[in-house]
């Protein structure tokens, strides 16, 4: 970007769904240039006050300002608040003498969008979900540097994919199949059946898997089962009475073998779900979360709609829905197949990379 090392701030905080992406570029700066500067913006609030330091970064503080959804005191301290954070942003900003700045959406980025067009730093703003929210819909109209993961999603934006880890990003599930299956305990024949709701899982993916479980794997599948923190003590209990080929985990720490290992997915259909599944070319059976806007729907849908998958409400989710709709699919290897090439067509694997040359480009701006 200049002379001497690059200097850039990113500000993803509040949800995974925020912080992950903001650290996958992260990463792929340091990767292309080890002595790049790389400052986070955070709060004290968030996820990221533990998993920026576990990714070897460390967190800015900056003061939150969660945007009330309803008329109460907060929405007439909200000006006072937006104030003091943008004022403690360009503080960070000037003083680290930040080149460009990226933000990825949530209450962390809207002091800092303000704060950079104030310090006449040049932006970027990422949007990784279908719906944006409110953060980044007022930072596009700030900038002219927009990316997005869904075409649509924001004004004059470029669809340049999710930011994924590289462990993700260059994975050849065939490649990797059978060390994934030695991985995890698997056979290497027949179809294996992944199943994850996120860390803490889903009450609702987790007992269609149960009430199912003992009919698809006499069906010839196996089943690799995130629970969740959450129901890990029911998901041991069942454990005790399952069929030998269900292997339930609290957590996958081995993501990319996972998907390696699985002919599908049976998950929800958050944005960093979405375009990791997409991209490795995994067939799914998305069950959106029925909270918030319907974003996951949305989220969802473009690739369902490319072929790679099916949408299940979450209501609708139950032993009789994954005997019926899921089950036959992962018996059919042509429509496996079929569904694979069509989310690998739809799915993006360098959006880190593209995103990193925006970002770039941006900082260029600036001199």
């Amino acid at each position: 970007m200049v002379a001497r090392p690059a200097r850039v701030g990113i500000a993803g905080g509040g949800t995974g769904g925020h912080i992950e992406p903001a650290l996958n570029l992260a990463d792929e700066i340091r990767r292309r240039d080890p002595e790049t500067s790389i400052v986070v913006f955070g709060t004290e609030r968030g996820l990221e006050v533990e998993l920026v330091p576990d990714r070897g970064y460390e967190l800015t503080l900056i003061p939150p300002v969660p945007l009330p959804r309803r008329i109460n005191r907060d929405l007439f301290s909200l000006p006072r608040r937006l104030r003091d954070a943008t004022s403690r942003a360009r503080e960070i900003i000037e003083s680290a003498e930040l080149d460009v700045v990226c933000g990825f959406g949530g209450y962390v980025s809207i002091p800092v969008y303000l704060a950079a067009r104030r310090s006449k730093t040049p932006f970027v703003v990422h949007e990784a979900n279908a719906k944006p929210g409110i953060a980044n819909r007022v930072g596009a109209r700030l900038t002219k540097y927009v990316a997005e993961n869904y075409a649509g999603s924001l004004s004059h934006a470029e669809r340049l994919g999710c930011p994924l880890r590289v462990d993700i990003s260059e994975l050849n599930r065939l490649e990797r199949r059978s060390e994934a299956r030695e991985f995890f305990g698997l056979t290497q024949e027949g179809p294996v059946l992944l199943a994850f709701g996120g860390s803490q899982g889903a009450a609702s993916i987790n007992r269609a898997v149960w009430d199912s479980a003992q009919e698809v794997c006499d069906a010839g599948v196996q089943i690799l089962h995130a629970v969740g923190a959450r129901q890990e003590d029911e998901g041991l209990a069942f454990r005790e009475r399952s069929p030998a080929d269900y292997h339930p985990l609290t957590f996958i720490h081995r993501m990319d073998l996972a998907y390696a290992a699985a002919d599908m997915a049976l998950c929800r259909a958050g944005a960093m779900t979405c375009a990791e599944v997409a991209a490795v070319g995994l067939p799914a059976a998305y069950i959106p979360y029925p909270v918030g806007n319907g974003e996951q729907r949305f989220n969802a849908a473009p690739v369902v709609a490319a072929g790679g998958g099916l949408i299940i409400n979450d209501a609708e989710l139950n032993c009789e829905v994954v005997l019926d709709q899921v089950l036959p699919l992962l018996m059919d290897p042509e429509a496996m197949l079929r569904m694979g090439l069509a989310a690998g067509g739809y799915g993006i694997r360098d959006g880190a990379a593209r995103l990193t040359e925006m970002v770039s480009e941006a900082g260029e701006s600036r001199e």
